[in-house]
């Protein structure tokens, strides 16, 4: 009867010691601003959450607060979850890329995280970045299949394998603008640079052996700032969420352009 009444004592004290254990938490730093309140400043506000209650990704953490934790609800964009419409992109601890498939540090749990939309961009409201002139620029580029000759429609246009190949690493872009809104010549020309995503987006259509326009599309090209505004700062092709190679593509199309 002692050793058992010894081992319930012990099981009570591990319990209450299990009770009193600080909850797994982390503080969230996040921008808010509210376009239907101009008078007041955008702020840093503090959201303090149990990360055993909230699932593994920053984008988990932004939901249950836009759900459960603030009456004024976060406004962030909707995400598929699964790292492929670039909806969910921001600015996180200092690095652009999408919340969803960005992991909460549970490592340093004294340490907050600071979430901001991405940098140099207007803002909506909160975490989404205006993007009309973004999206503007995407279709300057005319991101399609462009043919000289008439094709008939109930036929293929074929292409090989190794012609396919050179595709690879400029199709898988999400236009997420990651790369763009943290490249410094981006920031300060977006007006007349199409910046590190659209010219890597430009390039897919020149490298496509399938379309017959690479004349027009290195034309729109020749002047000093749609392409030479890159200064090969390289800060595009280490935030690509997506591990492509903007710079590279930026490099090839300047290539293109000397030969041309």
């Amino acid at each position: 009867l002692r050793q058992f009444a010894q081992r319930g004592f012990a099981m009570t004290a591990v319990s209450q010691m299990a009770s009193e254990k600080p909850a797994n938490s982390k503080t969230f730093k996040i921008y808010r601003w509210n376009p239907d309140k101009p008078t007041e400043k955008p702020r840093m506000q503090e959201y303090k959450l149990n990360l055993s209650q909230t699932g593994p990704m920053v984008l988990d953490a932004l939901i249950k607060i836009k759900n459960e934790v603030e009456y004024n609800p976060l406004t962030a964009g909707p995400a598929a979850r699964a790292g492929n419409c670039g909806s969910c992109a921001m600015n996180i601890d200092g690095r652009n890329t999408l919340a969803c498939i960005t992991n909460i540090p549970k490592d340093q749990p004294t340490t907050d995280l600071v979430i901001y939309p991405l940098p140099h961009m207007f803002v909506v409201k909160d975490l989404v970045p205006d993007m009309t002139y973004f999206y503007k620029q995407y279709a300057s580029i005319k991101p399609w299949l462009q043919r000289k000759d008439t094709l008939d429609p109930s036929k293929e246009i074929l292409q090989s394998p190794e012609d396919r190949k050179k595709l690879d690493g400029l199709y898988e872009c999400i236009l997420c603008a990651c790369c763009s809104t943290a490249c410094p010549s981006y920031w300060w020309n977006q007006d007349v640079y199409l910046g590190p995503s659209v010219l890597l987006q430009a390039y897919r259509w020149m490298a496509d052996s399938r379309d017959q326009h690479l004349s027009e599309r290195l034309a729109q090209m020749e002047n000093a700032f749609s392409v030479y505004r890159c200064h090969t700062i390289m800060n595009c092709t280490r935030t690509c969420p997506k591990h492509l190679n903007p710079g590279n593509a930026i490099a090839q199309i300047k290539l293109l352009l000397a030969k041309n």
